[in-house]
């Protein structure tokens, strides 16, 4: 009997590389890399391409749904600085659910659940609600354990590792304190 199908949506490759020793154990692995909420574009580029040097090196196949969509991010989140991240949430697990369901694929799951940064409650909650809809497992896993190691591993592989989550909030957060500290 060949292992279930998993539809891995992922952030980055940094986010991926310690979760996805411990998924390959049970699930026959394929990524999704569709994150339209990644600023600047030069951002996203660098993210996108470190995922696709990462996963051509595990020989592990990625749907790619590259579509530098900001102006789909903002819809989805009402353009709002605060509560963006539910809307952002169920913009990219609702495409990966569409996706999970379309080819057949057995559950669907996220790398945001590595992130200690991220809203755990909330993602779950998210994937849950779309995984009763499309009639289609969620995989929830707290890989938040694994933050060290994958920090490591990231390292040892030469990885471009981001320094905040990723959309243009999250960008004017990171930078905006570093910026008023110096003054």
């Amino acid at each position: 009997m060949s292992a279930k199908r998993l539809l891995v949506h992922t952030c980055c490759a940094p986010c991926l590389i310690a979760p996805l020793q411990e998924l390959k154990k049970q699930w026959d692995v394929t990524l999704l890399w569709f994150n339209p909420n990644i600023h600047p574009y030069t951002e996203y580029i660098k993210r996108r391409d470190t995922l696709k040097d990462f996963a051509a090196k595990e020989n592990i196949p990625v749907i790619w749904q590259d579509e530098y969509d900001l102006e789909m991010y903002l819809k989805a989140t009402g353009s709002q600085s605060t509560d963006r991240c539910a809307s952002c949430y169920d913009l990219r697990l609702l495409r990966t659910a569409q996706i999970a369901m379309g080819q057949q694929f057995d559950a669907f799951t996220t790398t945001l659940l590595y992130s200690k940064y991220q809203k755990h409650d909330e993602i779950r909650e998210v994937g849950e609600r779309l995984a009763n809809q499309f009639g289609i497992d969620f995989y929830y896993q707290d890989w938040r354990p694994l933050w060290q190691q994958g920090i490591d591993l990231s390292r040892e592989a030469g990885m471009y590792r981001q320094t905040y989550c990723g959309c243009i909030f999250s960008e004017q957060q990171r930078y905006w304190k570093a910026a008023k500290v110096l003054n």
